[in-house]
């Protein structure tokens, strides 16, 4: 009985360490913030003098820099061009638009590029009325007839594109005014980057499947944060994130998986940092996190997720199949410790250590995560969500395995 009741024990055993070590990533990416004053740097070809005061972040543990350091006369070139792929996202689309008007970086330093994926509804009169009177650059890509999904948006826009830094989020996506200054404040600090990751926070009612989702992304955006500190990246997020552009094309971009309709974000990573190691990196700052509203419905998490998990058997990079199968491995072998324990409740003691353990490295890992996104409160799902677990993840693996989902109207396989 106890060689059977510590083999239980192994993986959860094994899942805590990593807990651990993850915990420390998350944290060395708060602490690489310093402070730039007098200190100057070469960004897209010209020297940037870093003259605004450093200020305390919400959280006390980051700064955000004062937009200042890029004055509205500088002579300073175009440094970002922020890429948005859209289908049928007339509702969302105003919003977007709006929080871009009144970003702190000056509208001469950013042009944003809107690729029509073929909307049925007036995605692309809006953009062409929003061009007129645009404070920024702001143009109207349309996708021929024969190219669809993101992916091909993404390239149509980066084609038309003039800016170094490519800048992606989604069209259904709220930024808030200081988004684009941080990232121009970690060009600072990582002059030679070639990837930044950034932090994106899922929103919604205070519902138990709301709160359960919430939890579970903030944890997923932990994990691909914690990673990249480590510098082994696992996870990104397609909401929020930068590449050089001379990176971009020197992986050859999205080529060799242009077949499929996910991975616009992780397969980059992946290659980029096999190219240039050492120069991905998370944006560890509240200023650059992006809003996104949660799937109103379970049916919608799991076709969203399906997504997700489609692309996982395409992976060539060795660490998030690791990541995913020790998770995988921890959970199903709790939900296994119950069925051992209602057979033979010898087990029991064993079964409670297991939960335990698992448990408590989760809330150690999550507890600076969900500070972070200012949703400690979501720690008490924490159980719940472990009940559920194990069905789901096996559940979403095994669809994502065989492929073929529905996306924005279409039927992908």
């Amino acid at each position: 009985m106890m060689l059977a009741g510590m083999a239980l024990l192994v993986l959860p055993l094994l899942y805590a360490g990593l807990m651990v070590r993850l915990r420390a990533g998350w944290l060395a990416n708060g602490v690489k913030s310093e402070k730039l004053k007098g200190k100057s740097v070469e960004v897209a070809g010209a020297t940037v003098h870093a003259t605004g005061e450093a200020v305390t972040a919400p959280n006390d543990e980051l700064f955000t820099f004062n937009s200042q350091l890029f004055s509205s006369t500088s002579s300073q070139p175009l440094l970002f061009a922020i890429l948005i792929a859209a289908r049928n996202e007339a509702e969302n689309l105003p919003q977007l638009l709006h929080d871009l008007r009144v970003q702190l970086l000056p509208a001469a330093h950013f042009e944003v590029l809107i690729a029509d994926d073929h909307s049925t509804d007036a995605t692309a009169a809006l953009v062409a009325a929003a061009a007129r009177d645009s404070p920024f650059a702001l143009r109207l890509i349309t996708l021929p007839a024969t190219e669809t999904g993101k992916k091909a948006a993404l390239l149509a826009a980066q084609q038309a594109a003039r800016a170094p830094w490519l800048v992606c989020t989604d069209a259904d996506c709220r930024l808030g005014p200081g988004w684009l200054d941080a990232y121009a404040t970690q060009l600072l600090r990582e002059p030679q980057a070639n990837f930044l990751s950034g932090p994106v926070l899922l929103t919604g009612s205070d519902s138990l499947l709301q709160t359960l989702m919430g939890l579970e992304f903030a944890g997923l955006v932990g994990v691909g944060a914690a990673c990249l500190a480590c510098q082994q990246p696992t996870m990104c997020n397609g909401a929020n994130l930068a590449y050089r552009r001379t990176a971009f094309e020197a992986v050859g971009g999205f080529a060799d998986n242009a077949h499929l309709a996910s991975g616009d974000d992780e397969f980059l990573l992946h290659k980029i940092h096999a190219a240039f190691p050492g120069t991905a990196h998370f944006l560890a700052d509240t200023a650059a996190m992006v809003r996104t509203a949660a799937p109103p419905t379970l049916r919608a998490l799991l076709r969203q997720r399906v997504r997700w998990a489609s692309k996982w058997r395409h992976y060539h990079s060795t660490a998030p199949r690791r990541l995913a199968l020790l998770v995988l491995g921890a959970n199903v072998a709790l939900a296994a410790g119950i069925g051992a324990g209602l057979a033979w409740p010898g087990w029991w003691p064993w079964v409670a250590a297991a939960w335990a353990v698992k448990l408590g490295a989760d809330a150690w890992f999550l507890n600076p995560v969900l500070g972070f996104f200012g949703r400690r409160k979501w720690l008490w799902g924490l159980l719940p969500l472990q009940l559920l677990y194990a069905p789901y993840a096996l559940a979403v693996g095994a669809a994502g395995w065989r492929g073929g989902y529905q996306w924005k109207g279409r039927a992908v396989w």
